[in-house]
Order: structure tokens, then C-alpha cells, then sequence
């Protein structure tokens, strides 16, 4: 009778384990066998056949943000990770915070795209979200993926950290989206983790990267073969009619720092129409002094000075009041006035804020030590820059908060590892 409760005891113990164990378990949906990037304008111009001799197999583009930002480099990357035969994905950051805004992304998503051939399954990147609860994130990004589908006809994956696909999207969508999921540390301990998945068909495992023919740092990947789309034919063009803005034609004066990304991103044009209209042949080679005719537009994703006296901004992702304040020589105090914020500490993505008076490209302090996502296009070089770190702070993320060089930063900080790098240590910038 004993040896029977044993053994019935263990048992229960069996199953109670292996349900537990099916509960906390993330794993691969099958072998993690492919090397990938994802990348954006952050990477400037990049050399894919580099890419493509040091092992790399598919690259995930950013190919838009928002209702109507498209990446200045989506159609560069594009065609020349084709020209080397790279697997082709591509990405959506998506600043919604209502189901309509979500499908009009959705419509803009699928109008850049088009007309291109995917390898790689279409993704939703959803990480900022306004404010908003749970109940309507999922929501939101049902609409998107639902209505990218219904015109792409293609297949759409949710890209997402761990903390969210446990504690953000729910179930139900978990089992309807497959999963790339980011996590910086070592991938096979998801075994033992929540979430309201149980598998991914891709991780993002580090945000600092070295890959031949990418300046500076860049996110590396690892897919399964479910990342691949059941029918990678070319995607029918379709065109969403856009509101149209009015434009005028500038003459800009290129600065120390300057990118024609960064330009470009601030008076809302593309890097490849900055090049045609001014017979630039390589992209990545403007140099202090030039002159650049640049056709404006009002919707741009940086600033914009009206005659009025007000000038608009849309925030960015990384964006606080307090680095907006410094960049337009302002108060924090006074950005909440003038836009009838309630919450100081919670501006989003796409936000469009008034300031008033005149633009100011110097800033007024000599000291930047607070999370913000710093304009160096404007940013006076002879002020003293330092940054502390916060929470999830890694150099390559720092660097791209200030457009700088990762390795810079290491250097004048006498940084020779990550481990280095603590909350509340101040650094230098520039």
C-alpha cells in the first residue's frame, strides 16, 4: 500500500512537473540555423556584399514608421541586399494608439512594400504604446497584422521583447502570431521563463553587433526556417492614397556630424531624393561646407519653423520633454503649457508638439546628463556633453540616442568591456 501512494506520488509529481515545465518553457520552433541582421537608417550606408562574405543570410529592412515615415534607406538597403542574394524581410515600427491609426499604418506598410518580393515574413514592431492598456494594445495590433494581410496577402509575424509577450500581449494573440522575440542574453535559457508563447521563429540576441561593411554596431539575428514566407512572390503594387503637404525648396548648408539620413529624417524628404536632386552618387560622402537643395515637407518626422513663430515637432522614439527642451533652447515647463500636456513624463512616438519663438540650434547648457534622444545635426560642438546611464543602457544604444560612434564613446570613457558600464555612471559624450 505504501509502494502504491509512492508511486502514485510520483506521478503526480511527474505531471505537475510537466505541466509547470509547459508553462514556463520559450523555445525555438525548430533549429535556430540562419544568420541575420535588421536594420535601418541608423546604419547608414551599408556594403552587402561584405555582409554577404562574412555569413550573413537574411536581412531585415525597416521599411517604414508610423502613417507616413518611410526609412530613408529602405530602398537602397533593398536593392542591394537583392543584388547579393541576401533573404529579404521587412519591418513596420508602429506608433498607433487607436484601431484606425493602426490600419492606416497598416495601408501605408503595404504601399511601400509593394511591388517587392519578401523571403522573409512581414513584421509588426510594437513597442511603444502611448499610454494605452493592454486590452486595446492587442487590439491595435490585431488590426494591423489582420489588415496587412488581407492586402499584402502575405504572412505577418509580431516582433516584441520578453517583458511584453508576458506581461502586454495576450494569449489569444500568441496563438495566432508567431514570435521574434529580442533577448540579449543566452537564448536556450527561455527555456525557463512566462510568456504566453511557447516557441519563436527568430531572436534578436544582441543590439551592438559587428558585421563587415556596416559601420559601427548593428543588431544580429538567428531564424528558424518557419521565418521564411509560404509564397515569396513579388507583392502586387498597390498604391494608398496619401494626404498631400506643401513643399518648398531649400538651400542647406551641410554641418560637422551631418548624415544625409540625419537631414533627410529632419525635413521629413527621403536620402534618395536629397541624391537625385543633387547628383550625389555615394550616399554615405557629404562633407561640412557643401550645399544641398532640399525639397521640404510640412509632415516632416524632425522640425518645422512656420512663419507664425510656431515650430512643430514630432517626437521620436527615445524622446523625453526634457531632451525636446534643450534641443529647441526651451523649458520643460513651457512645452507643457504651450501643449496642454497632463503627464510630463509620458509624450509617444508621432506626438506633434507646438513650440513657440525662434528656432535655436545652441544649446543651452553645458551638461546633458538625462535620457534623451539628442539632435547632433544641430548641436553646437564646442558644449561639453555627458549622459548617465540608466536601466537597459548599452553603449550601442547611448550612441545612437546621440548619432555618435559606439566607439567613441568607449574610448574617451577608457571603456574596454561591457561590463564596464553601470547604472548612474556618468559619461562622456562629446
Amino acid at each position: 500500500m505504501v509502494r502504491k501512494i509512492l508511486k502514485i506520488s510520483g506521478i503526480f509529481f511527474v505531471l505537475m512537473f510537466s505541466t509547470i515545465s509547459s508553462i514556463y518553457a520559450l523555445s525555438p520552433q525548430s533549429s535556430l540555423k540562419y544568420e541575420g541582421i535588421d536594420v535601418s537608417d541608423w546604419q547608414g550606408y551599408i556594403d552587402y556584399s561584405q555582409v554577404k562574405n562574412s555569413g550573413i543570410e537574411i536581412v531585415y529592412i525597416k521599411s517604414s514608421q508610423g502613417r507616413n515615415i518611410k526609412d530613408p534607406y529602405f530602398e537602397i538597403n533593398y536593392k542591394n541586399a537583392r543584388a547579393n542574394n541576401l533573404k529579404i524581410g521587412f519591418y513596420h515600427y508602429m506608433t498607433a494608439t487607436n484601431i484606425q491609426e493602426a490600419e492606416e499604418e497598416a495601408m501605408f506598410f503595404s504601399s511601400v512594400i509593394s511591388g517587392k518580393k519578401a523571403d522573409c515574413k512581414l513584421v509588426l514592431d510594437y513597442e511603444q504604446f502611448g499610454g494605452i492598456n493592454n486590452y486595446e494594445i492587442n487590439l491595435i495590433a490585431q488590426a494591423f497584422i489582420n489588415k496587412v494581410k488581407e492586402i499584402t496577402k502575405k504572412q505577418v509575424i509580431l516582433y516584441s521583447d520578453l517583458s511584453n509577450t508576458e506581461s502586454t500581449f495576450n494569449s489569444e494573440l500568441a496563438s495566432q502570431v508567431q514570435l521574434w522575440i529580442a533577448y540579449y542574453e543566452n537564448y536556450k535559457n527561455l527555456e525557463r521563463v512566462n510568456s504566453n508563447w511557447n516557441s519563436f521563429i527568430g531572436v534578436q540576441y544582441t543590439d551592438s553587433g559587428i558585421v563587415p561593411g556596416i559601420n559601427g554596431y548593428v543588431d544580429r539575428d538567428l531564424y528558424t526556417d518557419e521565418i521564411f514566407l509560404d509564397d515569396n512572390s513579388e507583392m502586387e503594387f498597390i498604391e494608398i492614397p496619401q494626404k498631400k503637404y506643401n513643399t518648398e525648396t531649400i538651400n542647406y548648408t551641410v554641418r560637422i556630424g551631418d548624415t544625409l539620413s540625419s537631414i533627410a529624417s529632419f525635413y521629413g524628404t527621403t536620402v534618395s531624393e536629397i541624391a537625385n536632386i543633387n547628383g550625389i552618387t555615394n550616399v554615405n560622402l557629404i562633407f561640412p561646407g557643401q550645399i544641398l537643395q532640399i525639397t521640404t515637407n510640412s509632415n516632416n518626422p524632425g522640425g518645422e519653423t512656420h512663419s507664425t513663430g510656431k515650430t512643430y515637432y514630432t517626437v521620436k522614439r527615445g524622446d523625453t520633454l526634457w531632451g525636446i527642451s534643450i534641443m529647441y533652447g526651451t523649458t520643460v515647463d513651457d512645452l507643457v503649457k504651450w501643449n496642454n500636456i497632463q503627464n510630463r513624463n509620458l509624450i509617444y512616438p508621432g506626438q506633434r508638439l507646438i513650440l513657440y519663438g525662434a528656432y535655436s540650434n545652441k544649446y543651452n547648457t553645458n551638461n546633458v546628463s538625462k535620457n534623451n534622444n539628442f539632435d547632433v545635426m544641430n548641436f553646437n560642438k564646442t558644449a561639453r556633453v555627458t549622459y548617465i546611464v540608466q536601466k537597459w543602457d548599452t553603449i550601442g544604444r547611448i550612441a545612437r540616442r546621440f548619432r555618435t560612434c559606439p566607439r567613441r564613446i568607449a574610448r574617451i570613457n577608457g571603456i574596454t568591456s561591457s561590463r564596464q558600464l553601470y547604472i548612474g555612471q556618468e559619461l562622456k559624450i562629446f
